[in-house]
């Protein structure tokens, strides 16, 4: 009996050993395969697959990223100040005019305000300084192969390869995030194929080193979804106690009210002075809950969720453009 159990245990250990040191790789490999001659007929050449695919393997940390969530949600008062800190706000300023004569040229020809293009850059890259060390091709293909969102990333792999078709980066130097997104303003490469721009007519739409490009391309994209530079993108707000905020806030068509009906209802700018005169829709958000920070927002505000579904991030690019003079 006894030996049977031991007999067991070593079976046990040995199957799980064989388990832990077992790899994708043979599989991933034969998935490439699949992969390549979908590229082949959608007219993605040779020489291109040969060097977008070499030496491409599984990226276990790519998969780990992906399905790792924050155990610990901040709240927006503790968010915005480690999203633009005041190093952050500085160094804002001090490329906005560094660069403000190619930003105010693309700002007009876009209608985009120029101190937009800066603020999502600075919370996107942090100014081109963080955009990701990991080989898109590599990165993309191994989520896609992962599963849990395959027809998503196959899709961006197919555009990956068409933006190395098209000749704007080489396989090499294609590089980005876990996620596969790109360059300095962190494009997806279906985001790169429907809204990178040229912005400097060398021919190439190089969002990764050249800062004209990167600066239209984001541009380009606001424009796109529907910026209007009329207008900013919203304030935050006190909300009178007798306001049933629950019922009222939300960003669907429906809830948009006039700045006479918020004023109406009661809400006030954060001074507790009158809302601005201005016949604009706004629309009211509280991220947090119905004790933390409240804001109306105007169109602009849906423009910067629609590149990103997060009200942190919509809030850490309308602080951070806020702050720049």
């Amino acid at each position: 009996m006894k030996k049977k159990l031991l007999l067991g245990i070593v079976s046990l250990f040995l199957a799980t050993s064989a388990s832990a040191s077992a790899t994708p790789e043979g599989d991933f490999q034969d998935y490439i395969v699949g992969l390549k001659n979908e590229a082949r007929e959608i007219g993605i050449s040779e020489p291109i697959l040969e060097r977008a695919f070499k030496n491409v393997a599984f990226k276990e940390k790519a998969v780990k990223s992906d399905r790792n969530q924050p155990e610990k949600k901040l709240t927006l008062d503790e968010y915005i100040p480690r999203a633009v800190p005041k190093w952050k706000i500085k160094q804002a300023n001090d490329l906005y005019k560094k660069h403000y004569k190619v930003l105010n040229r693309i700002g007009e020809e876009y209608g985009v305000q120029p101190r937009f293009i800066v603020a999502l850059w600075g919370v996107e890259s942090n100014f081109g300084k963080l955009t990701g060390g990991y080989n898109v091709i590599e990165a993309l293909t191994t989520l896609a192969y992962d599963g849990r969102r395959e027809a998503f990333f196959k899709k961006q792999t197919m555009a990956a390869l068409t933006i190395l078709q098209q000749g704007h980066i080489t396989p090499e130097n294609m590089k980005g995030s876990w996620a596969g997104a790109m360059g300095q303003c962190q494009f997806m490469p279906t985001s790169f194929l429907s809204y990178a721009v040229d912005g400097n007519g060398d021919g190439k739409k190089d969002i990764w080193n050249t800062h004209a490009d990167v600066f239209a391309s984001a541009a380009n994209y606001l424009k796109q979804v529907g910026w209007d530079d009329t207008y900013t993108w919203g304030r935050q707000v006190q909300l009178p106690e007798s306001l049933d905020a629950e019922s009222l806030k939300g960003l669907s068509e429906e809830k948009g009210k006039t700045l006479a009906q918020w004023q109406e209802l009661g809400v006030r700018r954060l001074t507790g002075k009158a809302l601005p005169d201005a016949d604009i829709k706004a629309w009211l958000v509280q991220p947090d809950d119905k004790d933390g920070r409240a804001y109306l927002v105007y169109n602009n505000y849906q423009v910067l969720m629609d590149w990103n579904r997060s009200h942190y991030f919509a809030l850490a690019v309308s602080h951070l453009a806020d702050s720049i003079k």
